[in-house]
């Protein structure tokens, strides 16, 4: 893998809170850039208890479990344990981006920092809970490890979070074991894999700026600005293009506009470069009104300006999809085995190997590629009409009519490609 690899993937993620939004909507959306070849699948796990004393396994190493863990769906690369991105039956959401800073990253097997997104997933029921439990297990067992699927080479980054749920957000943004954490209620926020805090600090490790001074990074007689402290190059520019074309909606803003915005290709928030690529995408619609559900959107294929955003609503018993997971090698995977990454299997899911062949035809045949592409927006804007309809109903819920919607829409997708 080239050396350039070594850069953090150029990855977005945005949240909208009312006004800017329509309907006192919290809008949140993701990409996820990885490298080109990798596969990112959707899963769920059910609320669970778990035994006292028992562990849990992480993409690297083992840590203690907690009595109880929430419902999540999750987004993530097919070969790790955590997530790039996902949600929890709280209405909690979660991203990750990788970011480089003067602090090197620890290629030493800790936790990724897309196993924090899940854990932190798994074990909050607010924003604020999950980012208390995120920064509590990085103070425990610290960060680092391969990000990549790579034998040949250790990419170890630090982590930035988008942690929001019905009410707020956080962003959080780490260096090491050490962090420092800004509260959004609201307007638009964007973060990458660029420190974006700046002076405005409402958490943080409590040893931050003592380290910060310890290296020579910082002195007192100055104000803290993280992200001159701690970035690795000079210019700390705002690197999401996108959040100034949210703005200049305000009071507008809904999914099909994060949908638009997450498409956007000319801009450089839909990733497809020589190294990089938008692996997946995700969409949550976080309604203030806590008697609405939440509701999730996933494409589990790359490429959003190709893809079809799909909803998931958590109920119980709701429907696993195996066609938009991945292959399961178990204890033979070669990610698991040390050394690890000794060879690469074919992690592609079914959903994955169907939307090869629409991709091969847009990018080979115009015109078929063009109304494979218009059929392709029809089916999701039928979608995202009955969602609609869903939040602004004013009747209950009724999980039955949901519990299959995620499957049926994969089916129907894949049914489509076909």
């Amino acid at each position: 893998m080239p050396a350039r690899m070594a850069q953090a993937p150029p990855s977005y993620s945005f949240v909208a809170f009312p006004p800017h939004t329509k309907d006192g909507l919290v809008i949140v959306g993701k990409n996820s850039a990885r490298p080109r070849d990798e596969v990112e699948e959707v899963v769920y796990f059910a609320a669970a208890t778990h035994d006292p004393g028992c562990k849990v396994e992480c993409t690297y190493i083992e840590i203690d479990q907690v009595s109880r863990t929430n419902a999540i769906a999750l987004s993530r690369p097919s070969w790790l344990w955590g997530a790039e991105m996902g949600a929890n039956e709280h209405g909690v959401f979660i991203a990750n981006e990788a970011i480089v800073t003067k602090e090197p990253a620890s290629e030493t097997e800790a936790l990724l920092g897309m196993d924090l997104v899940r854990l932190g997933l798994e074990r909050g029921a607010t924003a604020k809970e999950a980012l208390d439990v995120i920064v509590s297990l990085l103070e425990k067992h610290g960060q680092g490890g391969n990000y990549y699927e790579d034998g040949n080479s250790c990419h170890a980054f630090q982590s930035a979070y988008l942690i929001v749920d019905r009410n707020e957000s956080w962003i959080l943004e780490t260096v090491g074991k050490y962090w420092a954490a800004e509260k959004i209620t609201e307007g638009v926020k964007c973060i990458c894999n660029q420190i974006s805090l700046t002076t405005k600090i409402d958490a943080e490790h409590p040893e931050l700026r003592s380290y910060a001074e310890s290296q020579g990074w910082w002195t007192t007689d100055t104000e803290f600005n993280f992200a001159q402290v701690f970035s690795q190059c000079d210019n700390h520019s705002d690197c999401c293009l996108g959040k100034d074309s949210l703005e200049k909606q305000e009071g507008s803003i809904t999914v099909q506009t994060m949908i638009d915005v997450l498409r956007d290709k000319s801009g450089g928030i839909c990733v497809d470069s020589e190294y990089f690529l938008t692996t997946a995408s995700m969409i949550s619609v976080l309604p203030q009104n806590h008697s609405s559900p939440c509701i999730h959107y996933f494409t589990g294929t790359p490429d959003p300006s190709r893809s079809i955003f799909k909803p998931f609503i958590f109920v119980d018993d709701v429907k696993l999809v195996p066609k938009i997971q991945s292959p399961c090698f178990g204890s033979n995977d070669p990610a698991k085995k040390v050394p690890r990454f000794q060879e690469k299997p074919d992690r592609r899911h079914e959903l994955y190997k169907a939307h090869e062949w629409t991709r091969s035809v847009m990018e080979n045949e115009e015109d078929k590629g063009e109304k494979l592409r218009a059929t392709m927006l029809d089916l999701e804007r039928q979608g995202l009409e009955a969602m609609e309809s869903i939040l602004t109903s004013s009747e209950i819920l009724d999980p039955s009519e949901v519990v299959d919607l995620f499957y049926d829409c994969v089916d129907t997708e894949i049914k489509f490609f076909k």
